[in-house]
């Protein structure tokens, strides 16, 4: 019973969600604002005035250029005596302050934590088209602490070969998993914008979610020219979609706190349970391309101490950047792929603000939850090519046990991973690879390699045929020839 739950239990008790649709640039609101906006929006779900008692401000990183944002906002607030937190760049970041929070919560440290995120990229994309500089609010400063760890999201001999860009990594682990699935080409290509109608089924149903026009899978997969092809296999639906304006807010507290402040207990919603782990730090040493055995720990511990399996999980939200990470997700997850796998419509149509696509998400589950007494929600969060793992399990109805939380990364540290080498000269076995576009032509294939040895090397191709003939063929599991300069060629 609600009565007898622990005083420090950590509870989320109000979430805000704000979009920008706006074309106009003079109605552009800076992040800043739309954080602040966020922030009340949380407060006025809470159905307390509460922000004056928040002791405790997170703002998670993004492009924008502020020192202190927190400072700005508690001071605004009126909460001047807040702590002030931020954190590096990740998808990640939202999952591991909500986790840290509940930690902090739960051991008396904080008694009421705001949590808050915010991205003007449609705007932005707009300005710089227009030769426009956008104000911005001057916020100096830097926060009491820093939360996160940060390796480069690229090897040095991934970057030796143009690779910068998760645009040119997850179409790899896409192709990768078409070849471990034994998928023909155009089979690969139905299932997965399947996959992503349906992703684009639950946005219509999302009233905040950026895009909610209904979109085929055959227009999704069909490039045209508002839907060019950007990677292969990938056109521009089956990307995630960072030119949005959205702030989101999250507002937690003690059980203590929301009985202080009279926060009906229909608002309240429980974090069960939290686990950490990053994979090994760039695909230029994972294992293969086509798995994660580090998010599967992750997801699977964070189930075990929530005492919930994959199908009695109501809602899931799995990260969605690309197709290929909710695929293998799912598959390390024990998640159907049939099954709705996002409650927002994902970082293509839900809307993917940077690091904040996440708050969001929880926003979303907590809406759903709610509306449905009993119910319990995964949520997943990655960040960088598909290493950095924070997971959580959420539910409607009080715990029977305290929160718990797990940092498994010694576990992850012992898994299998692969020696890369600088260069090569000789025959390999062609991995996976991603075909990048110019306009409607196909301009570089960016390969991964496996030596007789077990290594893997990178290299390119710019073979205008051999481009061509990769979209259409399946050229994973072909021998091919790198040479000392990088490239590749004498597929067989």
């Amino acid at each position: 019973m609600k009565e007898l739950i622990e005083n420090r239990t950590p509870i989320i008790v109000g979430v805000g969600q704000l979009l920008n649709r706006s074309r106009d640039l003079g109605d552009a609101i800076e992040p800043i604002q739309l954080m602040l906006a966020s922030l009340k929006a949380a407060e006025e779900d809470s159905e307390s005035k509460l922000l004056g008692d928040v002791d405790s401000m997170r703002v998670i990183r993004g492009i924008w250029d502020y020192g202190n944002p927190a400072r700005y906002l508690t001071e605004t607030l009126g909460c001047n005596k807040a702590e002030t937190i931020g954190t590096l760049f990740g998808g990640n970041q939202v999952q591991a302050v909500v986790n840290r929070s509940c930690l902090d919560i739960q051991s008396g440290l904080n008694s009421l934590v705001a949590i808050t995120g915010a991205e003007i990229g449609s705007s932005n994309s707009r300005a710089r088209k227009n030769g426009v500089k956008l104000s911005a609010t001057e916020i100096p400063g830097r926060p009491d602490e820093i939360l996160g760890s940060q390796k480069p999201e690229h090897h040095d001999f991934e970057i030796a070969k143009g690779i910068k860009q998760a645009i040119q990594v997850y179409p790899m682990y896409e192709n990768a998993i078409r070849y471990a699935r034994k998928e023909s080409v155009p089979e690969h290509l139905k299932r997965v914008s399947e996959l992503w109608a349906r992703f684009n089924e639950v946005a219509i149903q999302n009233p905040n979610a950026w895009i909610q026009d209904a979109f085929t899978a055959e227009e999704i997969r069909t490039p045209t020219d508002t839907n060019r092809r950007i990677s292969f296999p990938y056109t521009k639906m089956m990307n995630a979609n960072m030119a949005v304006d959205m702030g989101a807010a999250i507002i937690l507290c003690s059980v203590e706190k929301a009985r202080e402040l009279r926060i009906p207990e229909e608002k309240w919603v429980y974090p069960l349970a939290g686990v950490q782990g990053y994979d090994h730090f760039s695909a230029s040493v994972r294992d293969n391309f086509h798995s994660s055995p580090g998010l599967g720990l992750v997801g699977k511990r964070v189930m075990e101490l929530a005492k919930v399996s994959p199908e009695e999980v109501d809602y899931v939200d799995l990260y969605s950047c690309f197709p290929s990470a909710v695929q293998i997700a799912a598959r390390e997850l024990g998640f159907s792929e049939e099954r709705q796998l996002t409650v927002t419509g994902g970082l293509t149509f839900g809307g993917g603000p940077l690091n904040n696509y996440v708050m969001h998400a929880v926003a979303r589950t907590v809406e759903l939850l709610r509306k449905a007494p009993g119910k319990k929600a995964f949520v997943s969060a990655n960040g960088g090519n598909l290493y950095k793992h924070v997971h959580c399990v959420y539910s409607s109805q009080a715990p029977e046990e305290p929160y718990q939380y797990e940092n498994i990364q010694q576990e992850i540290d012992a898994l299998p991973s692969r020696i890369c080498l600088p260069e090569y000269d000789g025959k390999v076995e062609v991995e996976s690879y991603s075909v990048m576009y110019t306009g409607e032509q196909p301009a570089i294939a960016h390969c991964s390699g496996i030596t007789s040895d077990g290594a893997r090397v990178w290299s390119n191709c710019y073979d205008e045929d051999v481009l061509h003939d990769m979209t259409r063929m399946e050229f994973c599991g072909r021998t091919a020839v790198i040479r000392r300069d990088g490239t590749i060629g004498n597929f067989s």
